[in-house]
Order: structure tokens, then sequence, then C-alpha cells
């Protein structure tokens, strides 16, 4: 008889499981469309795109991603996750930089 069981999908594809990963991706993906939208590779040329509104709020779920991660007892994964949430507020001060002041 043949087994019905669906193959496993990576962790980063459960939303509902807490991955690290998934959250670090969609940062660092949000910083990368945020500033090809604005024309980073041409500094002279720097521009606000009405497509940089999308990629706020896609590094506020990365920063929410992350944080789900978050024990409730202190440790070294706790202080890792913590300095990973820090990076990622840096990533969101800069999405919105580029997004309304430019």
């Amino acid at each position: 008889m043949a087994s019905t069981r669906q193959p496993a999908r990576p962790s980063i594809l459960r939303l509902r499981q807490r991955s690290l990963a998934r959250g670090v991706l969609l940062a660092l993906g949000a910083l990368a469309a945020s500033m090809w939208l604005a024309g980073f590779p041409r500094i002279g040329a720097l521009h606000a795109s009405r497509g940089q509104m999308l990629c706020a709020p896609i590094a506020f779920w990365a920063m929410f991603e992350t944080a789900r991660c978050l024990d409730r007892k202190w440790s070294l994964y706790h202080a890792g996750v913590l300095i990973l949430l820090y990076s990622e507020l840096m990533i969101l001060a800069m999405v919105l930089f580029l997004w309304i002041y430019l």
C-alpha cells in the first residue's frame, strides 16, 4: 500500500512555526528591495518611489517573526535574538528613511 503522506516543507515555509531564518530573509529582502527601488547603485539619482511603501510592512513583519523566537528565560540564544531584533530595527529605520525622506 502506497503512503499518502505529503513531503515535509522546510520550516521557512511553515508560517505557524517560528523561524529565525524567515525573519532575517524578510528583513534583508525588504532592505534590498527598498534600496533598489530608490535607485541605489546610482548615488546621484536617488529618489523615492511608491513601491517602497510595501517594503516597510515587510520589514515590520520580519521583526515580528524574529520576536516570536524569543524565549521567556534568559540565555545566549535569547541574547542573539535580541541582537537580530536590533539589527532589524535598523533595517526598518533605513527602509522608512529611503521611503519618506528621499
